[in-house]
């Protein structure tokens, strides 16, 4: 009789996945600092990127390093922010974000990534005007109408400008420049995001499914696998059942 995979096998899984994630908060906190100044109380961007970590059970040393890298104080590599368009199975639009010390390793991985799942590489511009930029909030709800009321009640109130509810989700979507203090507001009236960012929003989403869908959720993973990039924004109407 087969065995499943060991205690040990499971706990070095679990690592690997949580040194990945970290490696990415890092690059986004160093690639943050360097965009403004290493002080998170200045630095709306940086404040977030530390939130993200702090979430993420990241030490406040591992933090402040990543920081003091970012100013240049250890004299690290330079981290560049890239961003890359293009199309995935079924004409799927996609903007992919990354972090760098490397352009030439990290186009060639992403356009590889995008050309073995049916995929292509775009010029810039060429699927950004599918998206638009903006502030979200994501609070769990399970359908439960009360919490979504609360949540629409306050996010209003805050000066959010939508609230969407699907999937036993209700979004919070506001202005980039409004994002800090409609988090902040929610937060007060007793409302934990379980996401929360600047992001790319699609205007429109494209339904897929059968083979395609297949191929989509694969590509998505190995992009999410590649140490460079940070985040993936695609206009996919995915099932309820893999959206999260």
């Amino acid at each position: 009789m087969g065995r499943g995979p060991s205690i040990e096998g499971r706990k070095n899984a679990e690592d690997a996945k949580r040194a990945k994630v970290f490696t990415k908060l890092i690059r986004e906190i160093t690639v943050a600092t360097r965009a403004g100044v290493p002080d998170p109380a200045l630095n709306p961007r940086l404040r977030t990127a530390v939130d993200k970590a702090l979430t993420a059970n990241m030490s406040k040393d591992t933090i402040e390093r990543a920081i003091k890298r970012g100013s240049g104080a250890d004299g690290g590599a330079k981290m560049e922010e890239l961003r890359y368009e293009g199309y995935g199975p079924g004409g799927i639009a996609l903007i992919i974000e990354a972090f760098t010390d490397n352009t030439t390793r990290t186009v060639a991985d992403v356009r590889h990534a995008l050309t073995k799942h049916g995929g292509n590489l775009g010029t810039s511009g060429s699927v950004a005007f599918q998206f638009t930029r903006c502030g979200e909030l994501v609070f769990h709800t399970g359908g439960d109408a009360a919490k979504e009321e609360k949540i629409l009640e306050a996010a209003l109130d805050a000066g959010a400008d939508d609230v969407v509810n699907e999937n036993g989700e209700s979004t919070v979507i506001c202005a980039p420049e409004n994002f800090e203090a409609v988090q902040q507001k929610l937060l007060e009236a007793g409302l934990d995001a379980a996401h929360a960012g600047v992001v790319m929003r699609p205007n429109n989403r494209t339904a897929v499914s059968g083979e395609t869908l297949e191929t989509l959720l694969e590509l998505l993973e190995k992009l999410d696998s590649l140490d460079d990039v940070s985040e993936v924004y695609h206009n996919a109407l995915l099932p309820a059942d893999v959206a999260g």
